[in-house]
């Protein structure tokens, strides 16, 4: 879709019109998408090789108020819920500001003044963020953050 994409599309139909059900129908099968469209809202959730029948079967469900999913998108919940929670999931949204900028290299007076904080206030975020991802020093914090997509 060209100017929203199909959760936040989803959460606006839905908030305005709570009545409306919605199926998302998309080819991707990855389970933090397929979590997201249900959050926002939709109460199926389909992948586009569905056959028409399928389709069909589906909108008559969520017209009765019942949820659908593909074989495909069950299975990708099922996998997603049995695995061990990735690395920094727990992060708050300036630890991970504190994160990106230890990955640059700038130590903690220079977070500090790039953040216009405390240095203080700075190492105790970096303590926050080196007990959630369960290593013992910046530069594990930094590879981890890395190597598992952690910061942009």
């Amino acid at each position: 879709m060209p100017d929203v994409d199909g959760v936040t599309a989803t959460r606006v139909i839905r908030q305005r019109f709570p009545e409306v059900q919605v199926i998302a129908l998309t080819s991707f099968k990855e389970a933090e998408l397929i979590q997201n469209a249900l959050q926002a809202g939709a109460i199926g959730y389909l992948l586009k090789d569905v056959t028409a029948d399928e389709l069909a079967q589906a909108i008559r469900a969520a017209h009765a108020g019942r949820g659908t999913l593909s074989p495909d998108a069950a299975q990708a919940l099922v996998h997603a819920a049995t695995q061990p929670p990735t690395p920094g999931h727990d992060l708050t949204e300036r630890e991970r500001v504190v994160l990106a900028l230890m990955v640059e290299g700038l130590n903690n007076t220079e977070i500090a003044e790039k953040l216009i904080v405390s240095p203080s206030t700075i190492k105790s975020h970096v303590s926050h963020i080196l007990r959630k991802l369960d290593v013992t020093s910046r530069t594990e914090a930094a590879a981890l953050a890395v190597r598992h997509h952690l910061v942009g």
